[in-house]
C-alpha cells in the first residue's frame, strides 16, 4: 500500500436500498430469515460500510493490490426499508502498513441505523489467491 492512505482521510458513500438487499434476501434457505420483514439486512450494512471502506483505500492502493476485512465490530439500531437512500460516513483512524482502522457510520435519511469500526488488511490478489487454491486442493474441494 503506498504511503498516501492517512488517518483522518474520510469518505461518504451513497446507497439507494433495493428491494433485494432485505433480510429474507440473505439466505433464502434459511427459513428463519424468510418469514423477517423486508428491511436491509444487517449482513448488507456490514458489506455496505466494507464497499465504503475499500472506496476510501482504493486510490492509495498499488497496481495489483486489494484489501480484506480482517474485523467488523458495529451495531445495527435501525430498520430501512427499501427505496430509502443510505449514506455511509467513513474516517481512517489508523494505518499500520498494510493494516488500515476506521470509524464507520450509516445514516438513513431518517435515523442512524449503525455505526462502529472496521478493519482491513491489503494483499496482492496473486499471492493471496494462490494460497487460497492451495487451501482448495488440500481440503480436497479445487475443481
Amino acid at each position: 500500500m503506498k504511503p498516501t492512505l492517512v488517518a483522518g482521510a474520510t469518505h461518504r458513500f451513497t446507497y439507494r436500498v433495493p428491494e433485494n438487499k432485505t433480510v429474507p434476501d440473505l439466505f433464502p434457505e434459511a427459513h428463519d430469515f424468510q418469514i423477517m420483514p423486508h428491511v436491509f439486512a444487517t449482513g448488507y450494512m456490514v458489506g455496505l460500510m466494507e464497499w465504503a471502506c475499500m472506496d476510501l483505500i482504493r486510490p492509495h492502493l498499488e497496481d495489483g493490490e486489494g484489501t480484506l476485512g480482517t474485523l467488523i465490530d458495529v451495531n445495527h439500531t435501525a430498520a430501512t426499508p427499501p427505496g430509502l437512500t443510505i449514506n455511509v460516513d467513513v474516517e481512517c483512524l489508523e494505518v499500520k502498513g498494510k493494516w488500515s482502522r476506521f470509524k464507520v457510520k450509516a445514516h438513513d435519511g431518517i435515523d442512524v441505523i449503525g455505526e462502529g469500526f472496521h478493519e482491513r488488511y491489503a494483499v496482492m490478489w496473486d499471492k493471496f489467491k494462490a494460497r487460497v487454491s492451495e487451501k482448495a486442493v488440500k481440503a480436497g474441494v479445487a475443481a
